[in-house]
């Protein structure tokens, strides 16, 4: 893989994550990825290592993805922590830490919420990597970011927890409890009906593994660990790819009210079973049936401030037909999640299937004047969340290909619920 594409799908932490978490061109030198970098530079040798010395800067960011849970409820102070590196980390021009270095800690700092206007307090410590070669190395660090999160990050990297009193769930009771002022009897029943539909919100921060988070080096790190570079290749022939992907549709329509939405930014070479056992490796789950009985669900979670793993999303065609596949990743909060769908398209690739997908990530809930209801904002920077799926894929080890392809496609585009899509148009490709 060249360097210029291995830095172009090093997901944008900024992006990625919805709280306190500087752009990553903006943290430091060594991860420095300028939107317009992404031109296939000379191809490098596959499998070479780096085992130079390497000073990687203060400031620099790192994306893991916890390998243990923690819960505030139960943990306690210098429980040991371990996760795992999910995107590469490049310094200049060179690969300084590979994807798959394990990264290892403990609990600074526990703060239980046992009462409704407690609040949760988790504090992180990351201080010691070591990579597949044997490699360790002590670090400074700190939690810069926590994805899809309904937690804030402060500034000196705790993670404080939301206050039960104030969620949806806590304000239905207030409200009830008002009624019962007035009319005993009746407010009686709608404590009845909500205590049947709602359960009382958790405050407790309640990681399981897999949650991803950055982490930010608070002093420099040396690093004398061996890094090989993805073993994948572009995808050939160029030409008759760029073909391919110029042909294919690049926008989507809302099925109602009809409205151009989202752009495709991905395309998939392989059958079913190898694009969902890859997403399945990679953390996603398949999303729900958009009907009376999700509705409820995705109510109830946002009532209660709570995560919903197979949440459904509104349907979006493409070409007339709705997407073969909708995939997510959430965490514990409704109100960010990245997510996207897939559509299979007509012929093959050199007798490979042809999928092409439209990803974004999720970051907040607004009220939409317009259609009476709510609605999700997404991150205007799809680009980066094409990054974000394309790093989630190399990392399970199933990719063999991948190349980014040029599309010539209108600029200031905006979604069907008004959301500005920014993009430099390219499609990522990758084959199974």
């Amino acid at each position: 893989m060249t360097l210029a594409l291995l830095r172009e799908f090093r997901a944008q932490a900024a992006s990625r994550y919805h709280v306190n978490v500087k752009p990553e061109w903006e943290a430091s030198p060594s991860s420095t990825l300028m939107p317009k970098v992404r031109k296939l530079a000379a191809l490098l040798l596959v499998g070479t290592a780096c085992a130079m010395a390497t000073q990687i800067p203060a400031g620099t960011q790192i994306q893991i993805r916890l390998t243990i849970a923690v819960n505030t409820s139960t943990a306690k102070a210098e429980q040991p922590l371990e996760a795992v590196v999910i995107a590469p980390v490049v310094v200049g021009d060179r690969l300084a830490v590979a994807a798959g270095a394990k990264v290892t800690g403990h609990l600074k700092e526990v703060k239980a919420a046992t009462q409704p206007d407690d609040q949760a307090l988790l504090d992180l410590a990351f201080d010691q990597i070591d990579d597949a070669g044997g490699t360790k190395a002590k670090i400074a660090a700190k939690i810069a970011g926590v994805d899809n999160a309904r937690e804030s990050v402060e500034t000196n990297g705790q993670i404080k927890g939301i206050i039960a009193s104030q969620t949806g769930s806590a304000r239905l009771d207030q409200g009830i409890k008002k009624v019962a002022e007035k009319y005993q009897g009746f407010a009686g029943l709608l404590g009845t009906i909500k205590d049947a539909v709602l359960k009382a919100p958790d405050a407790n921060i309640d990681y399981e593994p897999g949650v991803e988070m950055t982490i930010e080096l608070t002093k420099p790190l040396d690093w004398t660990g061996k890094a090989n570079w993805p073993d994948v290749k572009p995808i050939e022939p160029a030409t008759e790819l760029s073909r391919l992907v110029n042909a294919e549709p690049f926008r989507t329509t809302a099925e109602s009210p009809a409205r151009p939405s989202d752009v495709t930014n991905l395309m998939f070479l392989g059958n079913t079973q190898e694009i969902e056992e890859a997403f399945r490796k990679a953390g996603w789950t398949p999303a729900a049936q958009l009907n009376s009985k999700s509705k409820l669900e995705t109510f109830r979670a946002m009532a209660e401030d709570r995560g919903y793993q197979e949440a459904p999303v509104s349907t979006l065609l493409l070409d007339g037909r709705p997407p073969d596949l909708v995939l997510e990743k959430q965490n514990d909060t409704f109100n960010a999640r990245h997510h996207l769908r897939v559509w299979k398209r007509p012929g093959e690739f050199h007798g490979k299937q042809i999928w092409v997908c439209a990803a974004t990530h999720d970051i907040g809930i607004d009220f939409s004047e317009k259609d009476r209801t709510f609605i999700h904002k997404i991150d205007s920077r799809i680009d980066a969340e094409r990054a974000k799926v394309v790093n989630d894929l190399l990392f399970t080890g199933l990719v063999t290909r991948v190349s980014l392809v040029d599309r010539q496609i209108p600029q200031n585009l905006s979604n069907a619920t008004g959301d500005t899509l920014e993009t430099d148009g390219e499609m990522a490709v990758l084959s199974f």
